[in-house]
Parts: structure tokens; C-alpha cells; sequence
């Protein structure tokens, strides 16, 4: 039985992707702090393997990376490596010992876009420490793979949304006050003039990813996936359609971001700041012709299951 080891399998995408894994005929071993337990509840979680191992701590000791080796792997997906270093000690333990890696990446590699929606082909243009990071892991990675033979594929993952947690909202940040005026019917300010982009994806199509490049590994090994919906959406197309699902006609306006921020918790703006200066907005034909990929979910169906659990938990009035 092919062995599969996840690093970080407690979070958002593992919730979907262990039981994928385990439904699907895999062992499966999570390797987490122990603290969290997945978001959804699923019967797949009995058959896994758990192993606790604080990744910070090991890799300061150096011992991270042998630590996994010891478990005896065939393919090692690593949701949680935010640096080079990070990256370089596991790889550096797993050289010539699996069959496949697999990276978890971002679209903040991107930074800010040229052409839209855009191809993995097009230049990184990185800013901040987490996109500028993950842009140097999945560079060197592939380097690895292309030049020495390590099999590692890159998945690039939008802003992931599922049942459990709140999704980023139509002002482009993560306070969920900005459904609740939607849900009320109330007036809403957006910076700008609504028009930068966002890009979801579900938790499961993150999931889906995962299994369509573990499947396909002759096109996956070298490569890297954007891993998102369909289609990107502006804020204002996303606050209106909030708007007509919870029943209530747009009640929008305007102002300059620099007006509009002094009027949000530093918290909320800066947030806000993040996501617009990138406008993310991908394409998917690569993952969809190499691989098969098929997300289930649009932008917005899955901000809509997000949100009805929101309601359904009570941390919403609808």
C-alpha cells in the first residue's frame, strides 16, 4: 500500500484531502503539533496514522527532516513550510527516499500581475516576507526537480474557503461584521471603485489538486499548479451577489482607499491593502489539461457554503 505523509494534514485542505487520501486506498500518516482536529468531521480519520512532531522546535535542532524520513514515505505533501531553509532540511532528508513531493505554494508568488488572469509561465513579481519566501522555496524546488531529479511538484492555492472558518469578504479583509451589514441589508463602503479582484478556492479543489497530481505524476513532477476557481471576482461583483443571496437589493458606495481606511481597524485596512495590491486573478488551463483538474466550486458557491455555516453555527444571523 502506497504510503502518504502529510505535513499539516489538520488544517483547511487536509480536512478534505485525508479522507480523499484514505477513501481512495492510501495510508495515510498526519503529522501535526496535535492541538486541532480537522475541521470537518469525516470516518477516514480513524485510519490515520497521527504522529505529533512540533515543527519549529525539530528544525532548530536540526531534526526535522529525519524525523519524516523515519516514517517511511512514498509521497510527503508539506502544507506548512513558509521558508527556503525549511524546505531545503526536509528535502535535504528525503533526497532518494520518495517517490513524490509535494509543496504547498501560493498565488502571493505573483505579487502584482501584468497580464490576467495569469499563467504560471508569467514572471514572479513577489512582495512582503510570505510571498517573497514561498516564491524562493518553489523556485528552488523546481530547480531540484528539473536539474537533480528531486520529484517535487509546486500547488499554488488562492484564498481558501470551506465550511469552519471565515472566508475573505467583499471589503478584502477577514472580519465577519461585513456579512453581517450585508445580511442586514445595510449600506456598505468599498474602497476604490470595487473593481480589484479576489480568487477563491475550496478547500476541497485544493484537495482535488493534490489527488489529480499525485495520480498524474509523469506531468506533475517539475511543475507547478495554480490552484483556484475558475474565475477570480472584483469586490463589487462579490458584495453584490452577497447582497442578493441573503435577499436585499446592493446598497453600495465608495471612497479613495486612503479616505476609506480611516475608517477600519488598522487590522481590517492592512488586510484590505494586502489583497488589493495584488488583485489576484489566474488561469488554470495548465493543471486542467496536464492534470484534469476540475474545481467543483466557483468563487462563489464556495464563499456561499463558507457563509452558510457562518449562519448554520451562529456566528451569523441571516
Amino acid at each position: 500500500m502506497t504510503r502518504v505523509v502529510i505535513i499539516g494534514g489538520s488544517g483547511h485542505v487536509g480536512t478534505y484531502l485525508v479522507p480523499r487520501l484514505v477513501e481512495a486506498g492510501y495510508e495515510v500518516v498526519n503529522v501535526s503539533r496535535g492541538q486541532r482536529a480537522a475541521y470537518t468531521l469525516n470516518a477516514a480519520w480513524k485510519s490515520v496514522e497521527p504522529v505529533v512532531i512540533d515543527r519549529d522546535t525539530e528544525e532548530k535542532a536540526g531534526t526535522f527532516g529525519e524525523k519524516v524520513r523515519a516514517l517511511k514515505a512514498d509521497i510527503v505533501v508539506d502544507m506548512i513550510s513558509f521558508t527556503l531553509d525549511s524546505t531545503m532540511q526536509i528535502v535535504g532528508a528525503l533526497r532518494g527516499e520518495v517517490q513524490h513531493f509535494l509543496h504547498c505554494g501560493t498565488i502571493w508568488v505573483y505579487g502584482h500581475n501584468t497580464a490576467i488572469p495569469a499563467t504560471e509561465d508569467q514572471p514572479k513579481n513577489p512582495f512582503g516576507s510570505y510571498g517573497t519566501q514561498k516564491a524562493e522555496i518553489e523556485t528552488w524546488l523546481l530547480n531540484e526537480a528539473r536539474r537533480n531529479g528531486f520529484p517535487a511538484t509546486v500547488f499554488r492555492p488562492g484564498h481558501i474557503v470551506g465550511p469552519g472558518w471565515e472566508p475573505l469578504n467583499p471589503a478584502g479583509h477577514f472580519d465577519v461584521g461585513v456579512f453581517a451589514q450585508i445580511a442586514r441589508g445595510e449600506p456598505l463602503v468599498l474602497p476604490n471603485l470595487g473593481n480589484e479582484t479576489v480568487h477563491h478556492v475550496h478547500a476541497d479543489d485544493v484537495a482535488q489538486m493534490v489527488m489529480r497530481a499525485i495520480a498524474n505524476w509523469s506531468n506533475a513532477v517539475g511543475e507547478v499548479f495554480n490552484t483556484v476557481s475558475p474565475q477570480a471576482i472584483n469586490l463589487r461583483g462579490y458584495a453584490e451577489a452577497m447582497y442578493k443571496w441573503f435577499g436585499h437589493a446592493p446598497q453600495l458606495s465608495y471612497e479613495p482607499f486612503d479616505t476609506w481606511k480611516g475608517k477600519q481597524t488598522e487590522e481590517n485596512w492592512r488586510a484590505t491593502w494586502e489583497h488589493i495590491a495584488r488583485s489576484p486573478s489566474h488561469a488554470i488551463a495548465k493543471a486542467r489539461n496536464l492534470l484534469g483538474y476540475d474545481p467543483r466550486y466557483s468563487s462563489l458557491q464556495a464563499v456561499y457554503e463558507s457563509v452558510e455555516w457562518l449562519v448554520a453555527n451562529g456566528k451569523l444571523s441571516r
